[in-house]
């Protein structure tokens, strides 16, 4: 009996790996993703996809730089406290659409093409503000911290981590720690954005304090 004929694979491109890689991270996870798990998706072998990434790293910082060009940056003529405010909201709203990846993503240096332009892009709002290059450096640091930490937190942190082997039963919290059972509703992941808000809110109104331009003409607080 002759064989049956075999479809026709797709043309091999980098946009149809980097694609597929990211699809295949978000379905089975970053820790089981595999230049050898990849081939079998894209129906090819693992050194087809070597001649157009030469390694793993080179096709996961590609990815890196798709992801990051995703990102609705607000345009640059709005005031600097509008468009740090708009950058974090759009950058977490990134992660939470590449929960697996921003695994990586958000450890990586960004010394990448396109990270080293998003880093650029938020700096450049902080010496909008009027900031000296020591401070641009602090905020835009603790503001990463806030914003970095809370998509962490989201995509692969709390909820993912470690639970005890016997937790303490709910009529048993609420008896004894009845605080901790009348807060616990507002740590679910459908508070999880009104929380952020509240966070980066709070962390942009202390920066406006610290302004030169605001503190010069008595404005304060953002969306001014």
């Amino acid at each position: 009996m002759p064989p049956k004929p075999r479809h026709r694979a797709l043309p091999l491109s980098r946009e149809r790996i980097e694609t597929t890689a990211l699809d295949l991270i978000e379905r089975a996870g970053l820790a089981a993703f595999s230049t050898r798990k990849l081939a079998a998706e894209l129906g090819c072998e693992a050194m087809s996809i070597y001649h157009h990434f030469p390694s793993r790293g080179h096709l996961m910082d590609a990815l890196l730089d798709r992801v990051i060009g995703t990102i609705a940056l607000p345009s640059g003529s709005l005031p600097w406290l509008d468009r740090l405010r708009l950058a974090s909201l759009a950058f977490r709203e990134t992660a939470l659409r590449h929960p697996e990846f921003f695994r990586f993503m958000g450890l990586h240096r960004l010394n990448t093409p396109a990270g080293l332009g998003l880093l650029e892009w938020m700096l450049r709002a902080f010496r909008d503000g009027g900031f000296d290059t020591e401070m641009t450096a602090r905020l835009f640091r603790a503001l990463s911290y806030y914003v970095v930490g809370a998509a962490l937190d989201e995509t692969s942190g709390y909820a993912r981590g470690p639970s005890a082997v016997v937790p303490v039963p709910e009529d048993t919290v609420r008896r004894d720690h009845s605080l901790v059972a009348a807060v616990n509703p507002f740590f679910k992941a459908e508070h999880h954005a009104a929380t952020f808000v509240l966070g980066l809110d709070m962390l942009l109104e202390g920066i406006a304090r610290r302004a030169p331009q605001l503190q010069h003409t008595g404005r304060h607080g953002t969306g001014q």
